[in-house]
């Protein structure tokens, strides 16, 4: 008790979000007894009653624009769900084994993959496949497993939470692809089926949460562009930085933000190549990514964003401008952030 009473500050544990500091008043009684009773509900197996409730505060939290707070729900109902998962999805009487389970809604569809290796449950992971609105279950998952299978070897069995339109092509083609016999099922009863409801809860959960963040940040671009005053919400958010080392190795930076929040495999980065830049000209360095960017995507057909965030005030803006007139893109929205 002395420890506590004398400490003024929270400890590394707070810090790395892993307590909610009650002993310096960073949780009131009153909150600190809510975390209590939900970690012994979810020791007691009551783990889904838990999750609801957290999901209806995150939804509450993300209508009141408080979207730190629907973060930190998300990510505890994120961690529960793992947990759960590895608890609940044994397999005892299945050696080796990919659990494919889909659940669709609001247009999109998660795919949930389970891997079951010596027995173990070794994980598992979400994915959110293009389709056509009008596609049926069993169209979605079948491609997916055509594209899932292209660069790794199936197991030796699939079990699938609804039924393929070609069954045997599959897996024939799976069999060939592994060298030797792959076997697919869509389990109506018994522990396999208790295992593939245990990866569509998760797949239906995991698509829950992606609506919920898509829909606050449709919210966020509406705000932005009303602020901004753009014709519409942008799909395509380009933002540039430069950096040096006292004036030296020069690199230009682009990230890219769109409905579904980062689009990190569209960032690139730009040496600066120009040895007549002085050091630690910024205007130059920002002049000579944005031509170097654009004039690519001019003659590669490529897409163009709705919104350019610069690094930079006035002087940035106007520089930068200037490529964009040159290059006849002088329409897009410029906006410096200083």
């Amino acid at each position: 008790n002395a420890v506590f009473e004398a400490r003024t500050r929270p400890c590394l544990l707070h810090q790395i979000k892993r307590c909610a500091a009650p002993c310096v008043g960073g949780a009131g009684a009153d909150e600190y007894g809510e975390l209590v009773d939900q970690a012994r509900q979810f020791l007691t197996g009551k783990s889904k009653a838990i999750q609801e409730r957290l999901a209806a505060q995150m939804q509450s939290a993300s209508d009141n624009l408080e979207f730190e707070k629907a973060a930190i729900l998300r990510d505890r109902i994120r961690a529960m769900t793992t947990i759960q998962a590895r608890q609940d999805i044994n397999s005892a009487n299945v050696n080796e084994a990919d659990l494919v389970a889909l659940h669709s809604a609001g247009g999109q569809a998660c795919i949930q993959v389970f891997f079951i290796r010596g027995g173990s449950n070794y994980g598992n992971r979400a994915y959110y496949p293009a389709h056509a609105a009008d596609a049926e279950p069993e169209q979605i998952i079948e491609a997916f497993l055509g594209q899932f299978y292209s660069n790794k070897t199936p197991p030796r069995l699939i079990l699938l939470s609804h039924k393929l339109t070609e069954p045997v092509v599959m897996t024939a083609a799976l069999t060939d692809r592994a060298g030797r016999s792959v076997k697919i099922e869509v389990p109506t009863r018994g522990r396999k089926r208790a295992m593939i409801g245990m990866a569509l809860v998760n797949a239906e959960q995991a698509l829950g949460r992606r609506l919920v963040e898509s829909a606050s940040q449709r919210m966020l671009l509406e705000k932005l562009a009303e602020r901004f005053e753009l014709e519409g919400a942008p799909e395509r958010i380009e933002v540039y930085d430069n950096s040096h080392i006292s004036g030296t190795n020069a690199v230009g930076g682009m990230i890219v933000a769109g409905p579904e929040g980062m689009v990190k495999n569209a960032y690139r980065k730009y040496n600066i190549k120009n040895t007549a830049i002085e050091p630690g000209d910024d205007y130059a360095a920002m002049k000579q990514v944005l031509s170097r960017r654009y004039t690519r995507v001019k003659t590669e057909d490529g897409k163009l964003p709705d919104l350019i965030l610069i690094d930079g005030g006035k002087g940035q803006i106007s520089s930068s401008r200037e490529i964009l007139t040159e290059l006849q893109l002088d329409s897009i929205p410029l906006v410096g952030v200083a």
